[in-house]
Formats: structure tokens, C-alpha cells, sequence
């Protein structure tokens, strides 16, 4: 049984270490391994998966009903749309605000939020209904969220490694684990699961790719 809570924490270390190396910071303002992202922006981008925590146990709980884990993911408007698409535009200036003032105070400021996350997450039930604003109009429950955020810094956390040319993070197996079984349930409900099983099994038959997104 995986523990988002713990999940969350492993790869909210993971990424406040990654943040510090020097690598990162020389970096900083060349084009990322992902497309029309800066170093810097996706570095924001990625600290912001921590930073919202905080956030949005600050704001009052929603009134909506919280819909399940897949349903949230169906509803994202950015899930299978282009590099233009206005949402994925708004993405991406977005972690370059949160990135602007720099690696050093990027750094500091993610250290600082979890120097207070254990307490944090001990304050909320695993049931509170949570909202980014710029999902919809809908809610996660809590640990949901920490589920979504998890996936994010792992995946987001690779591509930040990749493009300053260091090793990517290690999380721990569950951790790691947890990540993998998200995206194999996303994968599953976009190519099927025939597709998927022989992505993973029969290579000779496996369409071409079992992407999640």
C-alpha cells in the first residue's frame, strides 16, 4: 500500500536537491530538453508541484464535489494538446514567474516551504477537497492531489536533469512505484489495454508508443 504523503515528500527532496546543484544554475537561462521551455522555466514549473501545496490548503475548501483521479485527468484541458495551445502557454509562463528571481532564491524558497511540509500535511485530511485555479471547475480530494504533484516532479524532475546534464533523482522504489502505476492507469485509458499489455510483454505487437499524455 503506497503512502502519498511519503510519496510526496521523497519527491519533493528529490527535487529541492536537484534545485541546489551548480549544474542547474549555469544552466539556467539555455533551452531545456523540452520544447519552448527555458532551464529556468521548467525549473519553476517544477518547484511550483511543492509550492502549491501550501496554496491550496490556504484557500477556503471548495464547495464541488471532488471527482476521481482518471475523471481529473480527462477534464484537463492541456492532456493531448499542442506546444500553442493557449493552457500550455499559460504553463509555461508560469514556471518562468515562479523561476524569475533566480536559482539561489528558487532554492531557498523551496527549501523553506519544506521545512514546514511535515506539519503541513498533518493538518489536512486525506479526504479535504483541494483546487488549483487553473484546473476548473472542479476538486481533488488531498491525497489525490499529492498523487498528480508526485507524477509531476518525477517526470518533471527527469527532464530538469536531463537538460542541465546530471543524473536524474532516484526515489525510492514505492515512491517510484506509485509514479508507474499512475501512468500506466492513464496509459491504459488512452491506448487500452491490450495496447499496453503488449508495450509491456510482446514488443513485436505493441503499438508505437502507450504514451500517458
Amino acid at each position: 500500500m503506497t503512502n502519498p504523503r511519503v510519496d510526496f515528500l521523497a519527491a519533493a527532496r528529490a527535487t529541492e536537491s536537484l534545485l541546489r546543484r551548480a549544474e542547474v544554475a549555469e544552466a539556467w537561462d539555455r533551452p531545456s530538453a523540452l520544447p519552448e521551455w527555458s532551464v529556468g522555466g521548467l525549473a519553476g514549473h517544477l518547484a511550483y508541484q511543492v509550492l502549491c501545496v501550501p496554496e491550496v490548503l490556504a484557500a477556503p475548501a471548495p464547495a464541488e464535489a471532488t471527482v476521481a483521479l482518471l475523471e481529473h485527468y480527462r477534464r484537463s484541458e492541456w492532456v493531448g494538446t499542442g506546444l500553442d495551445a493557449g493552457i500550455n502557454v499559460r504553463i509555461r509562463r508560469g514556471g518562468e514567474l515562479v523561476a524569475a528571481p533566480g536559482p539561489a532564491a528558487l532554492s531557498r524558497r523551496l527549501a523553506e516551504a519544506l521545512g514546514t511540509m511535515d506539519a503541513l500535511l498533518a493538518s489536512a485530511t486525506a479526504d479535504r477537497p483541494v483546487r488549483l485555479p487553473f484546473w476548473g471547475p472542479w476538486s481533488l480530494t488531498f491525497d489525490d492531489l499529492l498523487a498528480t504533484r508526485t507524477m509531476e516532479l518525477a517526470v518533471h524532475g527527469d527532464d530538469l536533469a536531463i537538460s542541465a546534464g546530471v543524473p536524474t533523482p532516484e526515489l525510492p522504489p514505492e515512491t517510484t512505484e506509485s509514479v508507474i502505476s499512475l501512468l500506466t492507469r492513464l496509459a491504459v485509458r488512452r491506448h487500452g489495454a491490450v495496447g499496453v499489455l503488449r508495450a509491456l510483454s510482446r514488443a513485436e505487437r505493441a503499438p508505437g508508443s502507450i504514451a500517458a499524455f
